[in-house]
């Protein structure tokens, strides 16, 4: 592993990182270039094709496209060569999740399967689970699914009633209870289920065969998007499962269902970039077709806006993803050092970046919801058609920000694990905020003589930085405890900190990328139009934090904080916007 200083989950927010240490997607790999294009290939062949009979959800079909890529060795990327897989890297699980997400419902049941329907048995499992189990589902021989969520416990995982009692003999649990919204449902072999043995307090975890007596698929729901995703309940009816299937140890299965959480709001974050991409595609092709008034409308300035805050919002989001794979990559072999269990881990590294993963999963959702939303107003009315893949891309993306855990508990965990790692101990936190709000009175924007681009928009995200942690400690000093029930204010302070991670991260694969090219000003539009957005959000996520906080006397004192660390040089976002507009439409496809 590179020696390099290896930021903590949230650490973030006290340090600073320097732009060589991190990836960017400019530096991906032959290998990795050629993994991709295997998959766009695959999705081009075999699944574009078939998306109208996919959408009119074809279980068979569905069936048939996913075993396909696992003869092409798509489903193994991230298992280990002697479980049948190629052993990838993160960063390289992660291209292969932003490359499928261009492929609509397939992509779900894909994900569903690679993610959460297999690496549960291979980060938990033992060795006889992943040679039984791991090896075939790798090869595609089986397909996964994984059944957490009940009619009575969705955010509340915890909450399930499904239980399991150890049969007379002791070997078998008897298992009795309901999923619903499980993935793949209707064409899965292996299940992962969460259940209660006996009155046991938390969930376990057991592998279970839709073979096995007592298993009962019920129909497909009826969605308003991912429409060739099967979605289904599962009912367990006095299911007989042999003990050697419990995956891990007894009570251990809420914790495999938060861990493996965490691993899919990071894959999600870089799945909708795939979708982003084709969604924009769609858009500047149109907008370069399309005429009215006897021009394109690809040259009216409010097309070009909507076309430059498309790439600008998934510019950063890929940033972001990038940033945080490079992390888990090389805390995974820290830790493969350490315990040589490549299963634990991958699965312990992706869990320790719990923060980020939150903050991918919500911006990334909520970035592919404003771009697929942009694609439809492009479009006109041909993009209420159902002719145009914009008006299913519209459709599909709604659900991202329900999976893995809605986009509202998800910005609670952002705020709420941040301060939870700190009283750990993993960076000091607290001393530093008690010290800027007591501080208050003094505050500048720090500015300094002979700043360059780059140092400048690294005071700049010091500064927001700041402004992040006046406002936890002012929180903390008025509600204390309670902090935790004032979640409008939480959300506030996770706002603030989605969006200054996504600029840093922007502006971090900007500085890197100008050592490997040279400055190419379309780029610094880019960051420059990200900075200036961000300032003014920040400004007033804080103050609406602080009217809920501070007193009366305070106010004025915190506004001027506010305004002196939101301070950012003006910038003409108009024209900014249409230097970014013009290189899409010449290019007529994303090329950033």
């Amino acid at each position: 592993m590179e020696s390099r200083k290896l930021l903590k989950s949230g650490e973030f927010l006290v340090s600073s990182t320097d732009a060589a240490d991190i990836f960017i997607p400019e530096e991906f790999s032959e290998e990795q270039k050629m993994i991709a294009q295997t998959c766009r290939d695959f999705l081009e062949a075999e699944v574009m094709p078939a998306m109208t009979d996919l959408e009119k959800c074809d279980r068979e079909l569905m069936k048939a496209i996913l075993k396909k890529s696992g003869e092409l060795g798509l489903m193994g990327i991230s298992i280990p060569e002697e479980y049948g897989g190629f052993g990838q890297d993160f960063i390289t699980q992660m291209l292969v999740a932003e490359t499928t997400g261009a492929g609509a419902s397939f992509s779900v049941a894909f994900m569903a399967h690679c993610g959460i329907g297999t690496l549960p048995i291979m980060y938990y499992g033992n060795e006889d689970q992943r040679r039984r189990y791991v090896t075939k589902l790798a090869s595609g021989e089986l397909l996964g699914a994984y059944c957490l969520t009940e009619p009575g416990a969705g955010s509340d995982a915890n909450a399930g009633k499904t239980g399991a009692k150890l049969s007379d003999d002791g070997k078998h649990y008897i298992v009795n209870g309901q999923k619903m919204w499980i993935t793949n449902a209707g064409f899965a072999d292996t299940l992962v289920v969460f259940a209660k043995i006996d009155n046991d307090r938390v969930l376990s975890a057991f592998i279970i065969e839709s073979a096995y007596p007592g298993v009962v698929i019920g129909p497909d729901e009826h969605k308003m998007g991912i429409k060739g995703s099967s979605t289904a309940q599962i009912y367990f009816n006095d299911v007989k499962v042999p003990v050697e299937n419990l995956l891990g140890k007894r009570g251990e299965g809420f914790r495999i269902a938060l861990s493996i959480l965490h691993m899919g709001r990071i894959k999600l974050g870089a799945n909708v970039l795939g979708a982003a991409k084709e969604a924009i595609n769609d858009s500047v092709k149109y907008a370069n077709e399309r005429k009215q008034f006897g021009v394109l409308i690809s040259s009216f300035g409010a097309i070009k806006n909507k076309l430059a805050e498309q790439v600008i919002r998934l510019y950063a989001s890929e940033s972001a993803v990038y940033r945080v794979s490079r992390d888990i990559d090389d805390l995974m072999n820290r830790y493969k050092s350490e315990c040589g269990d490549k299963g634990r881990a991958a699965i312990d590294a992706i869990s320790h970046y719990a923060v980020e993963a939150a903050i991918l999963k919500v911006a990334g959702s909520e970035m592919l919801d404003f771009v697929v939303d942009e694609a439809v107003q492009i479009h006109g009315g041909m993009g209420y058609s159902a002719e145009m893949d914009v008006e299913r891309a519209y459709r599909d993306s709604r659900i991202n920000r329900i999976f893995e855990g809605t986009n509202e508990i998800n910005r609670l965990l952002v705020s709420d694990t941040a301060m939870k790692r700190a009283m750990k101990g993993d960076f000091e936190l607290f001393g530093e905020a008690e010290k800027l709000y007591a501080g208050l009175e003094s505050l500048t924007d720090g500015k300094a003589n002979g700043e360059t681009y780059h140092s400048e928009n690294k005071r700049y995200l010091a500064n927001f930085k700041k402004l992040i942690l006046i406002c936890l400690h002012g929180s903390l000093k008025k509600f204390e405890k309670g902090l935790a029930h004032e979640q409008e204010v939480m959300n506030n302070i996770a706002n603030m900190m989605m969006e200054t991670y996504l600029s840093e991260s922007l502006a971090l694969r900007i500085g890197k990328l100008e050592t490997l090219r040279g400055e190419v000003p379309v780029y610094r539009d880019i960051l420059n139009v990200n900075i200036w957005e961000t300032s003014y959000l920040l400004r007033k996520e804080a103050m609406d934090a602080a009217c809920a906080f501070a007193s009366p006397e305070q106010l004025p004192l915190l506004a001027r904080a506010a305004g002196e660390l939101t301070r950012v040089n003006f910038v003409n976002a108009k024209d900014a916007r249409r230097r970014i507009a013009d290189k899409l439409i010449e290019d007529n496809i994303y090329k950033f």
